[in-house]
């Protein structure tokens, strides 16, 4: 999918590549079980970590597109996890609430967190982020519920900005289609984009039911193939 001069990709589960048409630069998210890469090009310059789950920090996958001078982003608790590669990376802390900036692209982290459940507690300062490049905003919620920090988003909204939101709705860790609804309602994005489904939990009838709900509310919502 193209926006603008971005383009973005999504992986299966809660990957995505994000890549800036005009200097190349490619951002991953979250990346698992994703294929081996065919090309140079798709190496990573930066990799946005929301936390230590198996499915959302693979060191497997990230041994896949990791390259000299590879920035990762991520909460402490992925620190531990990232093992040395045979190359040289970077790798930065981050938490809610605090904005990141690599060249032209800020990283804006956002909380991530269960509100009713156990497997995403606040405490553990686990994030979603805000990528923003350009006239383009591209939201990535982590594994989270419906929660009050989605309201700040909703100041990013410009009309000569385009929000993208990535959401969640697998249900069980996460929200279900009808509450990752409310949240696009929240944050009211140009497009919501249905994601943690497909693999570990979740199906194309929750992504199905997801785009339904959005567009009987105006929210323009799509499912994206996997790449």
């Amino acid at each position: 999918m193209r926006i603008g001069n971005i383009e973005l990709k999504w992986l299966g589960h809660a990957g995505f590549l994000i890549k800036n048409l005009e200097n190349s630069k490619v951002i991953y998210i979250d990346p698992y079980n994703i294929k081996e890469l065919s090309e140079s090009s798709e190496k990573a310059d930066l990799i946005l970590l929301t936390h230590s789950h198996y499915d959302h920090c693979s060191v497997a996958d990230l041994g896949k597109i990791v390259k000299d001078g590879t920035k990762i982003i991520a909460p402490a608790d992925c620190q531990s996890k990232i093992t040395k590669f045979d190359i040289p990376i970077k790798m930065e802390v981050i938490e809610p609430g605090q904005e990141l900036g690599f060249e032209e692209i800020r990283i804006v982290a956002f909380p991530s967190y269960n509100i009713d459940k156990h497997f995403h507690p606040k405490e553990e300062h686990w994030t979603g982020y805000l990528v923003k490049m350009n006239s383009v905003l591209i939201y990535h919620a982590g594994d989270t519920d419906v929660i009050p920090e989605m309201r700040n988003l909703t100041g990013y909204n410009q009309p000569d900005k385009k929000m993208i939101a990535l959401l969640p709705v697998g249900g069980r860790y996460t929200m279900t289609a009808e509450e990752a609804a409310e949240a696009a309602k929240i944050i009211k994005p140009n497009l919501a984009i249905p994601m943690h489904w497909g693999s570990i939990i979740g199906s194309e009838e929750d992504a199905k039911e997801f785009v339904e709900l959005c567009r009987e509310e105006g929210i323009d919502a799509k499912i994206m193939e996997m790449a």
